[in-house]
């Protein structure tokens, strides 16, 4: 019988035995996460695996979504666990502030423990409160260029989250950042790729129509874009959609 282990990567740990039997329970979930995000292909399935993590695993959490900053000016809610979970996103953008915001812009985690008495942030915290929130945990998920979000946990108890809730939720916080980067580009991918397709598709409509090369009709295509300040992808968008190129009387004329 051959080894199985004598490619030389050595044997698995034996578990539940030994001085620290059970105590790694979190540690081998952390590491199906981790496993289960690299597996994931899908952006929003990325997210989602994320946040029921988050929920299973981070004592006090009920409820869970991720803040996502598109360029750097609007705030949307991705994978919310629930309905309440998406309303409670919201409000935050409604108010124009609330303990996700911060933990997305300035802090790295944010804990709010009676959202019915909460200072920092009156206006969302009063209508926090209405919706049936009684405390938050809020983690930074990912930083960099334009690509900001947060964690974003919930509860209807008051006093739901404690110093063990933040320890665990910053282990997982840590794995969901790999994925929540992973997830980004993912997206970003999918978009050149959905835009590469466009893009050929209207120079194929411009060179079908007026009888051009396709060096001609991308030329077309990125002055229309460039005199009327708007994206190549959306000029394409509208060539496919029409048949012309927006803005432009005569695209024979750029020849």
């Amino acid at each position: 019988m051959v080894d199985q282990y004598a490619s030389g990567q050595g044997k698995p740990s034996v578990q539940d035995e030994g001085s620290f039997a059970d105590r790694d329970v979190l540690a081998v979930e952390l590491g199906e996460l981790a496993r289960s995000l690299q597996k994931e292909t899908d952006a929003d399935n990325i997210l989602g695996k994320i946040v029921r993590a988050a929920i299973d695993l981070i004592p006090g959490v009920e409820e869970g979504s991720i803040s996502a900053v598109e360029g750097r000016r609007h705030v949307i809610s991705r994978a919310p666990s629930s309905d309440t979970a998406a309303r409670l996103d919201s409000l935050q953008n409604e108010a124009g502030e609330g303990p996700c915001l911060d933990a997305i812009w300035e802090q790295q985690t944010v804990r709010v423990s009676d959202m019915g008495t909460e200072p920092r942030w009156p206006n969302f915290s009063a209508l926090a409160a209405e919706a049936g929130a009684g405390s938050m945990l809020c983690f930074q998920l990912y930083v960099e260029g334009d690509n900001l979000g947060a964690l974003n946990l919930y509860s209807t108890r008051v006093d739901a989250f404690t110093d063990e809730s933040e320890h665990v939720g910053l282990l997982v916080a840590a794995h969901a950042a790999v994925g929540y980067a992973e997830a980004i580009k993912t997206e970003q991918l999918e978009m050149a790729l959905q835009s590469r397709d466009l893009i050929g598709q209207a120079k194929g409509i411009l060179m079908e129509r007026h009888k051009i090369t396709a060096d001609q009709a991308f030329g077309i295509l990125t002055h229309a874009s460039s005199r009327s300040n708007t994206k190549l992808h959306d000029i394409a968008e509208q060539t496919v959609a029409t048949g012309e190129v927006p803005t432009l009387q005569s695209p024979a004329t750029l020849r």
